[in-house]
């Protein structure tokens, strides 16, 4: 007897913070040259790092993108990283004034409907946890990424153990 097939967890992108990091000196970023960008487009996009499409891509998750690029995540971001087009998060304009959740919580859970997920942000706060853990009934990470250093290896590493715990496999 076969059980019935499992979706994959999802994971959801910001990308102000975890793609392009912000907030340090110039100098501390690393410049990535991505052949046919707008050079008057967006100053952060010389550190968006190519490398993350493959390394997203690889998690074994179904990407949606949670950003306020909404679509233009996938006019400009998603070709530079070697990314298809990606589902994107519809969330209200304006915070809940009542709440200390981000914009992004109740629409991440609203989306999850029940499947395991991954948050990646870097505005997550203690609200937003306690709130996914009490109306969220599957499994949640929400990964907090340091702004000024972006995702990085540690940040991967954190993210793949947890889904390589939640994914699919063949029995």
């Amino acid at each position: 007897m076969t059980s019935p097939p499992t979706q994959r967890p999802l994971l959801f992108l910001d990308v102000d913070g975890p793609l392009l990091p912000f907030g340090g000196e110039p100098e501390e970023y690393s410049r990535f040259r991505h052949p046919g960008a707008d050079p008057g487009g967006n100053p952060l996009l010389s550190r968006l790092d190519p490398r993350h499409g493959a390394r997203l891509a690889g998690l074994g998750c179904d990407l949606v993108w949670a950003t306020t690029w909404m679509d233009d995540a996938n006019d400009c971001l998603a070709p530079l990283l070697g990314l298809p087009r990606l589902p994107v998060l519809d969330w209200p304009d304006a915070p809940d004034r009542n709440t200390a959740l981000h914009a992004k919580t109740r629409a991440v859970v609203a989306h999850a409907a029940g499947r395991p997920f991954v948050w990646a942000d870097d505005e997550i706060t203690p609200a937003d946890r306690a709130w996914v853990t009490s109306h969220h009934p599957g499994a949640a990470l929400l990964h907090r990424v340091d702004p000024r250093r972006g995702l990085t290896d540690g940040d991967y590493a954190t993210i793949a153990a947890w889904l390589d715990d939640r994914s699919p496999r063949e029995r």
